[in-house]
């Protein structure tokens, strides 16, 4: 896969103050704010800065922590985990493979197969609705 790499003023011109923030900046929108935090559309969550598919609805469930969870990303290496110490915390941060947007980070209590929690930002998506 090609990397999408844009200066930070360009990705500024092109999101909305939120995404920017979150996408670019690594911020984290409020819990329970998210428009895909309790969305139950089959689909495919796609990342809204490059347009690159990152999560399957079959993935998602409810982990009650207030932002999209999923179990699993899309197969083929869509997202990387890269170790995070900010805020005084070990953990690990989840970003599009392709243009390196924060998503949100992942924590290893999740429901089976995985036994993970992808907690992903609504604002970092776009779902595209799968054709019935």
């Amino acid at each position: 896969m090609e990397k999408l790499e844009k200066p930070l003023e360009e990705w500024k011109q092109m999101l909305d103050p939120e995404q920017y923030n979150v996408c670019r900046l690594k911020a984290t929108e409020r819990p329970f704010t998210g428009k895909y935090n309790s969305t139950r559309t089959a689909g495919v969550y796609h990342c809204i800065c490059c347009n690159e598919a990152l999560f399957d609805s079959t993935t998602k469930f409810d982990s009650g922590c207030g932002w999209p969870s999923f179990y699993a990303p899309i197969e083929g290496g869509a997202v990387v985990e890269v170790r995070d110490v900010s805020h005084g915390m070990i953990r690990t941060e989840v970003v599009c493979s392709k243009c390196d947007a924060h998503l949100g980070h992942v924590f290893p209590d999740g429901p089976k197969p995985t036994g993970l929690r992808y907690c992903i930002n609504s604002v970092c998506l776009d779902l595209v609705p799968r054709q019935i």
